[in-house]
């Protein structure tokens, strides 16, 4: 299997941050990573844009930091309650996304629904979930789904 070098412009979950030069498969590459403008090919003319991609998200990891450490305080170990239309049998009609608990955080912090953690909720209940605020910071809180 060929492997190739790509720098990435944007952080992709488990592979790397932008700036990073990783190897995969030429498949990969050609196919998602690169028309999807997350990287673009590896060429030895690359280092300069290499050390400006890297010094913008150190600058970038600076400020949102403060801001991760503010979200963490407001979000961690708060209950997220959300109501939803359910059967006689006690299931959802569909289900509870990340975007839906995203929305209701939003009275405590922006956050990415890409970056919510929760297992598949399709019944009332109370289930546990986490939030990447940051690389290094992640705020827990519950999910309380509620019968409608």
């Amino acid at each position: 299997m060929a492997e190739t070098k790509v720098i990435l412009t944007k952080s992709v979950a488990n592979l790397g941050h932008s700036g990073d030069v990783v190897e995969v498969k030429a498949g990969y590459a050609r196919n998602y990573l690169i028309p999807q403008g997350m990287a673009f090919a590896w060429s030895k003319g690359a280092a300069s844009q290499i050390e400006a991609m890297k010094r913008a998200r150190l600058a970038k990891s600076v400020a949102t930091r403060e801001d991760a450490v503010a979200a963490k305080a407001a979000i961690d170990g708060t209950t997220v309650e959300l109501s939803a239309k359910v059967s006689e049998s006690g299931k959802l009609f569909g289900g509870i996304s990340a975007l839906d608990i995203a929305t209701a955080l939003e009275s405590k912090a922006a956050v990415d629904p890409k970056a919510i953690q929760v297992e598949n909720i399709k019944t009332t209940g109370e289930f546990p979930a986490t939030v990447a605020l940051h690389p290094e910071i992640s705020a827990n809180f519950t999910v309380k789904v509620v019968a409608e």
